[in-house]
């Protein structure tokens, strides 16, 4: 089932780029969280993405707000892409059990065995404030996000 604006959002724990644990609640009480699942790594559509979310990194990675992005990717593969593509936010490998937290999010696509172009923005609290979810082949804009996170208190 899918997880809506005003739901509390499913714990996680992943594994980054470099092999670090990250966990959701590493943020609680800390950091606003903008949770951004994509289907896979190396392909146009995501890296259109994930280099405008570089671009925006000031806004969405300060001490007020966590830019986490999430796909079913090896953690070897997000480090070669986060290398070639020169990212430095939070690559996380929902790699196994498959797909495990796009599903606790409803961002799952069985069919396919990939995650959806979803995003979520998480407030301090744990709470999903806002949320988009795109068909794979449509990207996400970046100003929506900037939008949601003027939003919150």
């Amino acid at each position: 089932m899918p997880i809506e604006p005003g739901q509390a959002a499913p714990g996680f724990e992943l594994a980054d780029q470099h092999g670090q644990t990250v966990r959701l609640a590493d943020f609680t009480g800390r950091r606003n969280v903008v949770l951004v699942f994509y289907p896979l790594a190396f392909s146009g559509v995501c890296r259109t993405e994930l280099a405008a979310l570089r671009e925006a990194a000031g806004d969405l990675v300060n001490d007020r707000v966590q830019l986490l992005t999430v796909s079913v990717d090896s953690m070897f593969a997000h480090r070669v892409w986060a290398e070639q593509e020169e990212l430095d936010f939070p690559l996380l490998s929902d790699f196994w059990p498959h797909g495990e937290t796009a599903r606790a999010y409803g961002a799952f696509d069985e069919t396919r065995g990939v995650a959806v172009r979803a995003t979520f923005v998480i407030d301090m609290q744990g709470i999903v404030r806002w949320k988009v979810v795109n068909p794979i082949s449509e990207p996400r804009d970046v100003d929506d996000y900037r939008k949601a996170l003027a939003e919150l208190p």
